[in-house]
């Protein structure tokens, strides 16, 4: 059993000595990080009567391969494949043989924010032709749209103020637009074309050599072409931005990778072509990061587009190297509880160790059963924490008893099963049926779910050694299912299902079609699956697990910070939208909203509270801004007025309000009559009695 409380991994950039009772990681290859358990064992294979089709969209090259489930170009292979895309800072749609670009408006109120799609410039063969596209290769910063019976490949990638078109071909092009072209003209060479609408935007066309182009009031069509067209938009179509643009049009970047070379560090880089220097487009939280690091890169702070996750500002660089600070993966609090109050924890964790009986469970819906396997897992951490020892045995019953048959294939009403089509783990009530287990058998929510059976094997592993031996490959298969870098080494699993390294935190939904994307609602859980991993690692001693699980984590919480904390004063998001509101509901890659699935806008009490359980050490440092804290609290609490408010919600508002009034929420807590199902009211003293 580790002895350790803590792990401290040092970032490569700084030569610091390491903390008491924190264990420095040495830095490692993203190739070391990968380093899996041998057996890459599987669950039993099934075949899904509710997953799409994948090789409708994807190249036949590709479909040997995992696919990504939760991706930034997902709705690309969904149904029609006619849904758009936010690639920042376009929204691209492909429908039929063309590909439409927009540099989407932004429309504002107090419950919602999103960004308008219009069809401002649509590109296709001037011939006419038929036939759908298809995703010929994509990685982490990019995806490659074919359109063959065109002749047409738009290299689409993250960041780029280009859209990049290779005409395969000697193809006469059209290119059409829903306003009125005002203004026309070319340079001397028939190289650079720029044409203003009548809605104000500017556009400019680059060729890799002469083009014969001419327009109509609508639509500007081409003589047979074949080589390289790039069209951006001229930022607030000021001239004073014309020339950043002549000098970064002939560099185009094919594809993007991120690599995950060393801990709290990400490095972009990505293959390009043409001449000269690289320019993408960085937002707010990538300036960031940047700033934390030794870059070789030039930030353009007046070069920038909006974007519905702020400013997108240029940067030149062939690669960013994005630094975070470190993150401590602690087992228990920080603080400890103060030993005056110890025997109130005490006394309700034997209450709730008692009440543990894994034979009259009757849920089997995997969240909502992983959340109870991650409850017990508190209650034995908190046991340690206070020196009490005497329950532990009982816990540690209890979770063999509720994990085990999830393990083993031997649970009665659902289990885990292995998807081939896509690649990775399903469940069998999700397997013949969308909605069931919240859709994790179309993959939605996978880190949320597999991250509180981690939660509960990295604890049972922690206190049984010889049990996390045994179950090591079945617990690996969880870890990759959602956190597999590399799919050479792993085939059964895609590439970082749910965590999007350019926007720098997770998408929840899956193989669902949605006008605005993907989308996230729970911040809490996407962290704690990644913080759980890397508590998995500590289990194992598998210092690469760790230096992962606590990369992400640190990333997680950043994105957390930054798009779902609404403050008082914060300027990210209009007036109107930050008067009204302290925390997000629902974040899409296309949107902002209030609302959550389950419950409307106004029940601020859910809201606090999906973006904070499951209540553990890792929430300190989602919630370390205890200004920040008591402005959400004080917004959230004359909610808790209204009939029917339930019992676990309010304990998460009370929990918040501990940070920086104690007393007051101790004993609303005392008070309470009901718990979260994945919460207790040992877990909510031994917060609110280890803050400091």
């Amino acid at each position: 059993m580790l002895s350790k409380t803590h792990i401290y991994i040092t970032p490569f950039k700084h030569s610091s000595s390491p903390q008491h009772n924190q264990t420095p990681l040495p830095t490692s290859s993203e190739a070391a990080m990968v380093k899996q358990h041998k057996t890459h064992f599987i669950f039993p294979e099934t075949q899904s009567t509710v997953l799409p089709d994948p090789s409708q969209f994807f190249s036949s090259t590709l479909l040997s391969k995992p696919l990504p489930t939760n991706s930034f170009f997902q709705n690309f292979v969904l149904k029609n494949g006619d849904q758009p895309e936010y690639i920042h800072p376009y929204l691209i749609k492909s429908s039929g043989s063309s590909l439409s670009l927009s540099y989407p408006s932004r429309q504002v109120t107090s419950a919602v924010i999103y960004q308008v799609f219009n069809a401002d410039l649509t590109i296709s063969s001037k011939q006419g032709s038929t036939g759908k596209h298809l995703i010929s290769s994509y990685s982490d910063l990019s995806v490659t749209l074919d359109i063959p019976s065109s002749n047409l490949s738009f290299l689409l990638v993250r960041g780029s103020p280009f859209l990049t078109v290779s005409v395969t071909q000697p193809t006469p092009l059209s290119i059409t637009t829903i306003h009125a072209i005002l203004s026309f003209s070319s340079n001397n060479t028939r190289t650079k074309y720029t044409f203003q609408f009548n809605n104000g935007q500017t556009w400019i066309l680059y060729a890799s050599s002469p083009i014969s182009l001419s327009h109509t009031l609508s639509e500007i069509t081409s003589d047979a072409f074949s080589g390289i067209v790039r069209i951006a938009l001229l930022p607030d179509s000021d001239s004073k931005h014309e020339a950043v643009l002549d000098k970064f049009s002939s560099c185009y970047p094919v594809s993007g990778e991120a690599i995950f070379r060393e801990p709290f560090c990400v490095e972009y880089k990505w293959e390009k072509k043409g001449s000269g220097d690289l320019l993408l487009l960085a937002h707010p939280l990538h300036v960031q990061l940047l700033s934390n690091a030794d870059n070789d890169v030039t930030v353009l702070e007046d070069f920038k587009y909006g974007s519905i996750d702020g400013d997108v500002v240029g940067v030149v660089g062939n690669s960013w190297v994005l630094q975070t600070d470190p993150v401590f993966v602690t087992w228990q609090s920080t603080n400890g509880v103060k030993e005056e109050s110890r025997d109130e924890v005490v006394s309700a964790l034997s209450n709730d160790v008692d009440g543990l009986n894994s034979s009259s469970i009757t849920e089997t819906r995997s969240y909502f059963y992983g959340k109870l396997v991650a409850r017990a897992a508190r209650l034995a951490l908190i046991a340690e924490e206070l020196r009490y020892p005497d329950v532990i045995p009982k816990v540690i019953k209890f979770l063999k008893e509720t994990i085990e048959p999830w393990l083993e294939g031997t649970f009665k009403g659902n289990g885990f099963l292995h998807d081939k089509k896509w690649g990775g783990i399903i469940t069998q009530q999700g397997s013949n049926d969308g909605g069931g287990d919240f859709g994790f058998g179309i993959y939605n929510d996978h880190h949320y779910h597999l991250g509180y059976f981690l939660y509960g094997i990295a604890v049972l592993t922690k206190f049984d050694q010889a049990w996390g031996r045994k179950y090591k490959p079945e617990a690996y298969s969880l870890v990759q299912d959602f956190m597999n870098l590399d799919t050479k080494l792993n085939s059964n699993y895609t590439r970082l299902r749910c965590f999007d390294p350019y926007v720098l935190h997770s998408w929840a939904g899956g193989l669902t079609e949605f006008t605005d994307g993907r989308n996230q609602e729970s911040t809490s859980e996407a962290v704690c699956a990644y913080y759980s991993a890397a508590l998995m690692g500590l289990a194992y001693g598998d210092a690469h697990l760790v230096s992962l699980g606590s990369t992400l984590t640190a990333l997680e919480i950043l994105g957390t910070k930054m798009w779902w904390h609404v403050e008082e004063k914060g300027t990210l998001y209009e007036e109107e939208f930050t008067q009204e509101n302290r925390i997000m509901g629902v974040l899409w890659s296309n949107k902002r909203d209030t609302g959550l699935w389950f419950a409307p806008a106004e029940w601020k009490e859910c809201r606090l509270g999906i973006q904070l359980l499951p209540l553990v050490p890792i929430s300190e440092a989602i919630f370390s801004n205890a200004e920040f804290v008591k402005q959400l609290v004080e917004w959230t609490l004359p909610a808790l007025n209204r009939d029917g408010v339930g019992e676990g919600w309010k304990g998460f508002v009370y929990a918040l309000e501990g940070i920086y009034d104690n007393e007051s929420a101790l004993q609303k807590i005392r008070n309470l009559t009901g718990f979260d199902g994945g919460n207790s009211l040992t877990n909510l003293l031994w917060w609110i009695h280890s803050r400091g």
